[in-house]
């Protein structure tokens, strides 16, 4: 089911989520559910807050920017892996390397902005599955950065923190209309 995705200025956005166990209500049509929405909204990643549900609980599929990319494109973004379509829940990063990189982000929750953003090119994240099985993984490249900001979700970032204080003053006018639903979007929002 295709669920309403949750607008910048909403309290759920700002939350520190908690940690869920296999008995969680209803867990696999949630999971199901963030798939349905996150596809015709043409997102990469999606968080439970984004549903508004205070859980740590997000998936990415980087496999389609991948799949978007020129071969060169490829080789310079992508590390490791040809994208990958995953579910994190309870996720932690351990470890983040030094070398990070700019690059412009998005999010469902504030349509119609993208700022550059700096994040760590490599990270490792424990999470369990789908399947609540536990893993332990390094990404790097547009993978790593498009489950940073997944996993700042979860935590009640935006990648809007990561912008400098002029900048966001600059943008508040567009975001004052996100928070109050005057922006169009091809998705449903809340």
């Amino acid at each position: 089911m295709i669920l309403p995705i949750v607008a910048y200025g909403q309290g759920v956005l700002r939350q520190k989520c908690k940690e869920i166990d296999p008995s969680y209500p209803n867990l696999n049509n949630i999971m199901a559910d963030m798939w349905d929405t996150l596809y015709p909204a043409d997102g990469t990643g999606l968080a439970a807050p984004q549903i508004n549900l205070s859980i740590k609980l997000f998936i990415v599929d980087s496999m389609e920017i991948y799949d978007r990319m020129e071969p060169e494109e490829r080789e310079e973004f992508f590390v490791g892996d040809q994208g990958i379509a995953e579910t994190f829940i309870n996720a932690k990063i351990l470890s983040y390397s030094d070398e990070e990189w700019i690059e412009q982000e998005g999010c469902l929750s504030i349509p119609g902005l993208s700022e550059k953003v700096e994040r760590p090119w490599t990270i490792t994240i424990e999470y369990f599955d789908k399947d609540f099985q536990k893993q332990t993984k390094t990404y790097s490249g547009t993978t790593a950065r498009v489950i940073q900001h997944e996993y700042d979700h979860t935590e009640g970032k935006l990648y809007l923190d990561y912008v400098n204080p002029l900048k966001r003053k600059l943008l508040q006018g567009k975001l004052a209309k996100i928070s109050k639903g005057l922006v169009k979007t091809k998705y449903k929002m809340s």
